[in-house]
């Protein structure tokens, strides 16, 4: 007979749903700017598929350890780069300095992009920390190995070198252009802390979503690419600079994109990707200003008060998660960070404050980067303390349970998915973000957590 744990209040079933508390709604105007041309319509969605969805990987353990391996890396890249001076963040090229999720972050979520005419279908990996968006490409100098045919830019009559006239090279320094008619020719380069790169050239290239089309995207085409990028054929970042897609479709889908990840381990293979204010705001969802930051213009930042656990708010500092005005510090919330980090005093009095209310909840070992787990092998299921991110303007954001006790073996073993920063950044993940329909609304300057779920 399998055991259940005694109900203590207020608490969420490992399978529960997901539940907002005490959000204050916030009515906005649309604005937009026509750039690129789209066709079929203006509003369009496609699923997201999960890493593991693909994966040939069969033992759990194993690529548990490697997308914690990959996580943090890109934890310590963030961290790194965010504690630079400000000049770094200047764009210089069409890559440079800008942090991708795909090496770097674990890179987990995939969408499904036509490339070129005619079409070829690709998975590029969504990053809402980056602007760039690269593909490899034929030739290939040097490529890793992808679930799709390498992308060949000669057999697509929409591919197009871009020119020293054009607006992408007057966004691109460098370039060493002689005349408006010459070739821009620039090679592009997007690095990474752990050695993984794309290099190449630069490129305007037709991009097909459904039955959607997108002419005219200033893409990156890599002919030198090295890395562990578990079959994805490159990019698609969605930040808030000048190059990321969103930024690229301006009018045309009003400024907003919204995605629902669906958990781990859900009847639901993939979640969702809108662009678009039509279909990509809904009704009933409640709103948090967004936070620009100029020493990292990419990201999109978020005012957090504080932290709660089982209803009741924790006592942390009133700056703790406070960006600074010479850009220090802030809550970062990126698609391409698995677990949510925070500073070593909010982290540890989360975790504290959750052991405390777990009562019954057995203990085990730590795993990896956690340090609070539980054995919960022969359970059908266990009742456990909620968690609270509580937000500017009175926002209250409860997590079902799924989204911070996450399993990491086959035996039983979950742990609580949070882990302390390097430094007094703190990033919101995408297993905290699971579930949820979450909308950028960065015409206006916006991040909606909505009613519905996937």
């Amino acid at each position: 007979m399998k055991k259940l744990l005694p109900l203590l209040f207020p608490f969420f079933l490992l399978t529960s749903s997901l539940q907002l508390q005490q959000f204050t709604l916030l009515t906005l105007t649309p604005q937009s700017v026509h750039q690129n041309q789209v066709t079929n319509q203006s509003n369009f969605s496609l699923p997201i598929y999960h890493i593991s969805s693909f994966s040939n990987h069969t033992n759990n353990t194993s690529t548990f350890a490697d997308r914690i391996h990959h996580d943090s890396a890109r934890v310590a890249s963030l961290a790194h780069d965010l504690s630079l001076p400000l000049d770094r963040y200047k764009l210089t090229d069409f890559g440079s300095d800008v942090v991708s999720g795909l090496s770097q972050g674990s890179g987990e979520y995939f969408i499904r992009v036509g490339v070129g005419t005619p079409a070829r279908e690709q998975y590029l990996v969504i990053d809402s920390g980056s602007d760039v968006i690269w593909l490899q490409c034929i030739p290939c100098t040097q490529c890793y190995s992808q679930s799709d045919a390498i992308f060949d830019p000669s057999t697509s009559a929409s591919f197009s070198a871009v020119t020293c006239g054009s607006r992408v090279c007057h966004l691109v320094s460098g370039t060493n252009c002689g005349s408006s008619d010459e070739s821009c020719g620039y090679m592009y380069e997007v690095s990474y802390r752990d050695g993984s790169y794309s290099k190449g050239v630069v490129a305007l290239e037709t991009l097909t979503f459904g039955s959607t089309t997108v002419s005219g995207v200033a893409i990156g085409c890599g002919h030198r690419n090295h890395g562990l990028f578990t079959g994805a054929a490159g990019l698609l970042g969605l930040g808030w600079g000048p190059t990321s897609f969103l930024t690229q479709l301006g009018g045309s889908a009003g400024g907003v994109f919204s995605y629902c990840l669906a958990s781990r381990g859900s009847s639901s293979e993939a979640g969702s990707l809108i662009f678009g204010r039509t279909e990509g705001v809904p009704v009933g969802a409640v709103w948090v200003p967004l936070i620009r930051n100029p020493r990292a213009p990419s990201f999109y930042y978020v005012g957090l008060l504080g932290l709660g656990v089982a209803g009741v708010q924790l006592p942390l500092e009133e700056d703790m998660f406070q960006l600074s005005e010479d850009g220090y510090g802030g809550v970062v919330m990126d698609t391409g960070t698995a677990v949510t980090r925070l500073p070593q005093q909010a982290y540890s009095t989360l975790r504290d404050g959750f052991i405390a209310a777990a009562v019954g909840l057995p203990r085990t070992a730590g795993v990896s980067i956690f340090d609070t787990c539980y054995d919960l092998n022969g359970y059908s299921s266990v009742r456990v303390p909620t968690v609270s991110f509580y937000f500017t303007e009175g926002a209250i954001l409860t997590l079902p349970a799924r989204n911070f006790l996450i399993p990491v073996d086959n035996s039983g073993a979950f742990c609580f998915a949070f882990a302390p920063s390097p430094t007094g950044l703190s990033i919101m993940g995408n297993i905290q973000q699971e579930g949820i329909q979450i909308t950028f609304d960065v015409a206006n300057g916006f991040v909606g957590f909505g009613p519905n779920t996937c």
